[in-house]
């Protein structure tokens, strides 16, 4: 069984990453799963400080948490797992000790559009006090969502920190940023291309019967259809619901564009001057 691993920002083709890499019948690829909370649980409990710190070695704990991974996937089938969670950029030290030949695909988008498409569901759930906000003030504005969301432990501002923490990291050449807009428009050259970097044989993936959806991960939530995909593969353009000062803001936070000294491989789009 072979791990590799997809993260990244909210917003920007994860699940459709996972819906079309699970066509394979080598692979096996779902939404954010338990295992970074678990693995992050386990460590948390023989870590410096608790009563079982000197009773588990660091060979007994490498053990245990690949364990953790290899019995979570006991009854999946596929020779390949590609787990998800946005935690993975923030734990690569861990995850590269377990699993040293994995890679890590971290899917970006332009935050102005994370931004917006997170506005969306939550005006198109407007019945719903949804758990992305912790109180009133929170939820009261766009402005006020935005800044909550944004915020360094928060939904988009976390992984935007992790992700960035990642690409200049000691294992940054285990990364590869795939640009949601050019996976939508050129999704067959980037499939192409992917599939090159996580060293694997090609497959023919259909770019227009896409099937996912998690309809009870997203109640819980109160956002309804957040792991929803189009069944077709298509760029869809639209014009935004945000503020002209706030798109602006987010739109400078692309920081992928530019990664002077970075390893890490990229499938982005080239950015249009202004």
């Amino acid at each position: 069984m072979k791990f590799h691993f997809i993260s990244g920002l909210p917003r920007s083709g994860s699940t459709l990453t996972s819906a079309l890499l699970r066509q394979n019948p080598r692979f096996h690829a779902g939404i954010s799963s338990p295992v970074a909370g678990l693995m992050d649980g386990i460590i948390s409990k023989v870590s410096a400080g608790t009563e079982m710190s000197s009773m588990v070695t660091q060979e007994q704990r490498a053990r245990i948490l690949k364990g953790l991974f290899e019995n979570y996937y006991a009854d999946t089938d596929q020779e390949v797992i590609f787990d998800t969670n946005r935690t993975w950029t923030a734990q690569l030290p861990a995850l590269m000790k377990l699993f040293p030949e994995s890679k890590i695909i971290c899917l970006v988008r332009n935050v102005s559009w994370i931004m917006d498409s997170m506005e969306r569901k939550f005006r198109e759930n407007a019945f719903e006090h949804t758990r992305l906000f912790n109180s009133p003030a929170e939820r009261s504005t766009v402005y006020t969502r935005l800044d909550a969301l944004a915020h360094a432990d928060r939904m988009v501002g976390f992984p935007w920190h992790a992700l960035r923490e990642a690409c200049y990291s000691d294992f940054a050449d285990r990364l590869v940023l795939v640009d949601y807009d050019l996976l939508t428009a050129r999704p067959a050259e980037v499939m192409k291309l992917l599939y090159q970097f996580l060293e694997e044989e090609p497959f023919d993936h259909d770019f227009a019967k896409v099937q996912f959806d998690s309809p009870v991960f997203d109640t819980q939530l109160g956002l309804d259809g957040l792991h929803r995909v189009h069944s077709k593969v298509a760029p869809r353009p639209r014009k935004t619901i945000l503020p002209p000062d706030l798109f602006e803001r987010y739109a400078k936070m692309a920081f992928w564009h530019d990664l002077p000294d970075s390893p890490a491989f990229r499938i982005v789009a080239e950015q249009k001057s202004s």
